[in-house]
């Protein structure tokens, strides 16, 4: 069983930390198909519309990998977002691997 947990630091940039947790009693192997691990979206509360998407305009290697987590074992994702414009706003944090995982966090831009 996969846990999420995403922190958002809501300084210039806005930083994004999403962990992820094996709170299983058995080891968990995900596997990419690429060399992107995890994706960052962050849309407007007021509109609802997706306002910054980190995978967004760049390229991955195609190339599979796997990452096993034992029981307990965490894994640590990061993005930043720079210059958003002021507002309030929710990010999602996603695993692109087999297994999902997600976490959500609200934040405001003064």
């Amino acid at each position: 069983m996969l846990d999420g947990q995403l922190t958002v630091d809501a300084d210039q940039p806005v930083q994004f930390t999403f962990t992820v947790r094996n709170g299983g009693d058995e080891p968990v192997t995900l596997e990419f198909s690429d060399a992107c691990k995890a994706d960052f979206v962050v849309s407007d509360d007021a509109t609802q519309q997706e306002r910054w998407r980190w995978s967004e305009g760049r390229m991955f290697a195609q190339v599979l990998s796997d990452l096993t987590l034992t029981p307990g074992d965490t894994e640590t994702f990061e993005a930043a977002w720079d210059d958003p414009a002021p507002g309030t706003y929710t990010a999602r944090a996603e695993l692109t691997s087999d297994e999902s995982c997600a976490a959500a966090a609200s934040f405001s831009i003064p």
